[in-house]
């Protein structure tokens, strides 16, 4: 399954990603700009906001409450289509997802 991240100054990465894996992660290991996880996918510190594709919303789901508390904790501004990456699992109803990346 792949994921692709869009940057802010529009290049794109595209990485294979495993069923089960967060997007977090892939986006780590891709080496994708932007997306730090300092905390590890614990939810404690929002370096790994991106903003879903709008074709992808319904796909990815809504953010639990916790979740949706910490968007208000990001760097860059907080849209409709805000979520953590960590919080994101591979699937096959997310094959082919396009995040972006928020310039901060």
């Amino acid at each position: 399954m792949k994921a692709t991240w869009i940057l802010p100054d529009g290049r794109e990465i595209t990485a294979d990603v495993a069923d089960g894996r967060h997007l977090m992660e892939a986006a780590v290991d891709a080496n994708v700009p932007g997306i730090i996880g300092e905390c590890g996918g614990t939810m404690s510190c929002a370096t790994c906001h991106v903003y879903v594709d709008e074709a992808w919303l319904a796909a990815a789901g809504a953010a639990s409450d916790f979740e949706d508390a910490m968007l208000d904790a990001t760097d860059a501004p907080r849209l409709d289509q805000s979520r953590l990456s960590c919080q994101m699992e591979m699937s096959p109803a997310l094959d082919g997802i396009i995040l972006r990346v928020p310039e901060v």
